[in-house]
């Protein structure tokens, strides 16, 4: 008979069963957890290589020369030059550095600066793998910052080859840049590189600086190399941070608290004494070492003189730069307006042009320049008109061919009126605008012709908010008669010219014909107000350099080339990355063009609006012998006063007037024609080839020289109008035509023009047949009288 077990021994046998079945669970699930890890590592780890290779895909391997290169391209000073490479300026950078070789940094301040900022720096390769690893686990947990993780190797990759935006994708190009750096330069040559590029904050003149040698000079006044060890350490902790350690603020000024700078160079010092790099004496002496003492005094920074040129010619680079870039990424034209997309590429292009050691050589021709800025210096007096406020002129001198500028003047004085009238101020053209608005594109659409008659009878604006107000001419109400078109151009006429503009955009069938077909093309600011009544008459704003580049359009028969001062941008190794290139634009066609410049011959030989050629003649008998033609301008109550004249080679013009838009007087056109004429007379005394004196304007092939009655501008004959046959008076003169030609002989010949003004002139025909005077050629001699002004 079998002995039973004890109860407590079977309870015991049955505890260790489940003890036992638990443990082996526990071990199965453990080696169950342990090759899920692993298998999910594994997987993360495939995940993490194949994002890592999509975010370097694209990213070129550098070859030596070219690490050597970007590593080493540090800041170099642009220059700006004259057409002939003499130098205009220096660009200042910023921040300013200077570049030193390694044995020109003391040890110290590199033995700091491995210690505090890449401490593995002689162990790794380029990158320490836990750092990046821990950087990408606190940027995707959100715990702790994510920039840390770079060595020095790498921090100098971001400086000089990509930006500091926070990305996977910048941070793995990093990691890749960083090793082919590592693998071409040794550890020396990339830690002079860092000390060379990285910003320390700013020096005793409130200047931004970068580079060991600017800093330990604007600081300490020593050179880098002559840096004691804490000195050293102070410099070694700033690229952390450097406008927040610096002692000085951005006026050179030392902070009234900078001791959060001095407990940076303490933390340097510790770390150095961790490292074993400096002894416990060596230590304790620099902790104890009363740096503020070295700290050098507030100074001023040396007033370089600048000036219109150097900010007219520096802004144009920087806009070309600018869109250039825009245009390589891509960006159209559209985008590139918007303010928020241009200022980033304006930016981009400043600290360019800032830093990269660019040459920019400008259009402009030194002696022409100098003689310009002297010719204000000195005649800009005779401006003034007594009031006790200066007058201000804004003048350009472009070629007709090319659209280069060979000179300007912004003010009469840099000094005292910083207002570009050159290239930035926006004024009312007046009467200036009406060859290029009105008489050129009607001759040009076969409209009118040189001879043809336009109405100049009293008649009150039509439509608008000048609705029922009188249009009035410079001398009055109208002359109560049909001029012909040279006549209305040469007197400078507003309601021949107020007839022919509504007349072309009624037969147009758009207010905006004029704009689109033509202005826009020369770059003129788009506004609806150009098919307001008043257009004509100059009111829409626009610049000096705008009109000049009109009437250089018309003195080039009609082919405009967009004025430029900027020939050519190289880099500090002499390579091209910009050229400028000519990109003609027929506006008006041929025919036209040399129709309206020997319109504008009369409009400077006959003097009706000007004195400028005789007051020329006695400044230079030569110079005014040239071919000159040209336009006046002025606004109500001779706010702006302008004159740009041309000969067959270049343009020259000028706007007069007060910043301040109040009025001059009736006589500010013959100060505008004296002053004009000793600035013409001083260039030509430096160049004189520049103004083709033995050049003469020539009409076109094409145009069409039509025998018309001098009495209608149409073709001779009688006219019947209801009934009664009129005999025209005798008298007939040439009319150039640039497309179709004069119509037959009517009653109603002219443009614009009542039912009782064509009963009133047509009255006249009998004196008008037995006026001696009439003119045969249509080249009327009018008595010059002393009023000089049109509206």
């Amino acid at each position: 008979m079998k002995k039973k077990k004890p109860a407590a021994a079977k309870n015991l046998a049955g505890a260790s069963f489940y003890i036992n079945v638990t443990l082996r669970v526990i071990k199965s699930l453990f080696v169950g957890f342990i090759l899920v890890l692993f298998l999910g590592g594994m997987l993360a780890l495939g995940i993490g290589a194949g994002y890592f290779a999509y975010l370097v895909e694209g990213t070129s391997t550098p070859t030596k020369e070219e690490v050597k290169q970007t590593v080493g391209d540090i800041t170099e000073a642009s220059k700006l030059l004259y057409a002939d490479n003499k130098e205009i300026a220096t660009i200042s950078a910023d921040p300013i550095r200077q570049k030193v070789d390694t044995d020109e940094i003391s040890p110290w301040v590199k033995k700091a600066i491995v210690a505090t900022e890449d401490e593995y720096f002689y162990e790794h390769h380029g990158v320490v793998p836990k750092a990046v690893l821990r950087a990408l686990i606190s940027e995707v947990s959100g715990f702790g910052s994510g920039s840390g993780g770079s060595t020095l190797t790498q921090q100098l990759i971001k400086q000089q080859v990509l930006t500091s935006e926070t990305s996977f994708k910048r941070k793995a190009n990093e990691i890749v840049l960083a090793l082919d750096v590592e693998k071409y330069l040794s550890k020396d040559e990339i830690l002079t590189a860092y000390l060379n590029v990285s910003p320390f904050g700013r020096n005793n003149k409130g200047q931004n600086i970068a580079g060991v040698e600017e800093a330990a000079m604007g600081i300490f006044g020593v050179h880098a190399q002559e840096l004691n060890l804490p000195q050293a350490a102070f410099i070694a902790g700033l690229p952390q941070s450097p406008i927040v350690y610096s002692p000085y603020t951005n006026t050179g000024d030392l902070k009234e608290d900078y001791s959060i700078g001095l407990d940076r160079k303490n933390n340097v010092l510790f770390n150095m004494y961790r490292e074993k790099i400096i002894s416990q004496q060596e230590y304790e002496e620099a902790l104890n070492y009363d740096l503020a003492q070295d700290f050098q005094p507030r100074e001023e920074i040396e007033d370089e003189q600048r000036g219109f040129l150097y900010y007219t010619i520096y802004n144009e680079a920087v806009s070309i730069l600018a869109k250039q870039q825009a245009t390589q990424d891509g960006v159209s034209e559209s985008d590139y307006e918007q303010d928020d997309v241009r200022n980033r590429y304006v930016e981009q292009a400043r600290v360019k042009i800032q830093n990269q050691g660019l040459t920019v050589q400008s259009t402009i021709d030194k002696n022409i320049y100098d003689a310009m800025q002297l010719s204000a210096a000195e005649y800009g007096q005779y401006l003034d008109n007594g009031s006790g406020t200066p007058i201000e002129t804004g003048n350009i001198l472009m070629d007709n061919q090319t659209g280069r500028i060979y000179g300007f003047v912004g003010s009469r004085d840099y000094s005292t009126n910083q207002n570009n009238h050159a290239f930035d101020t926006l004024r009312q053209p007046g009467s200036s605008i009406k060859p290029l608005l009105v008489y050129g594109p009607a001759i040009d659409q076969g409209l009118i012709g040189s001879g043809s008659r336009i109405a100049d009878f009293p008649m009150k604006y039509q439509r608008g908010e000048n609705a029922g107000k009188e249009l009035r001419n410079a001398t009055g109400e109208g002359s109560k008669t049909f001029q012909t078109t040279r006549e209305a151009l040469v007197e400078s006429t507003n309601i021949p010219a107020y007839h022919v503009y509504q007349e072309l955009l009624t037969e147009k069938g758009s207010e905006q014909f004029v704009y689109e077909n033509y202005l826009k093309k020369m770059n003129y600011q788009a506004s609806s107000d150009w098919g307001v009544e008043s257009a004509p008459l100059g009111t829409v704003i626009t610049s000096t350099l705008t009109q000049v580049n009109g009437f250089q359009a018309l003195a080039n028969e009609g082919v405009y080339q967009e004025g430029y001062l900027i020939e050519s941008i190289t880099d500090s190794t002499g390579k091209e990355i910009y050229k400028h290139q000519e990109n003609p634009v027929q506006v008006y066609s041929k025919a036209a063009a040399t129709i309206m410049t020997d319109m504008m011959r009369s409009v400077v030989n006959e003097q009706e609006t000007t004195p400028f050629k005789s007051l020329l003649s006695g400044v230079n008998y030569t110079l005014s012998t040239a071919d000159w033609v040209g336009k006046t301008g002025t606004t109500d109550n001779y706010a702006d006063n302008w004159l740009i004249v041309s000969t067959p080679s270049v343009t020259l013009g000028s706007w007069t007037g007060r910043d301040d838009n109040q009025p001059m007087d009736s006589n500010a056109g013959n100060r505008t024609a004296t002053y004009m004429a000793y600035l013409a007379g001083r260039i030509y005394s430096v160049n004189p080839s520049v103004f083709g004196v033995n050049e003469d304007f020539e009409l076109s092939d094409d145009v069409k020289k039509e025998k018309v009655s001098t009495f209608t501008g149409l073709k001779p004959g009688r006219v019947t109008h209801e009934g009664t046959t009129y005999q025209v008076p005798s008298g007939e003169s040439d009319s150039l035509w640039a497309k179709d030609g004069p119509a037959d002989n009517t009653y109603k010949f002219g443009i614009g023009g009542t039912d009782s003004n064509y009963e009133d002139y047509w009255d006249t025909r009998r004196s008008s047949r037995n006026n001696n005077n009439a003119t045969t050629n249509n080249n009327t001699t009018y008595n010059n009288n002393n009023n000089n002004n049109d509206d």
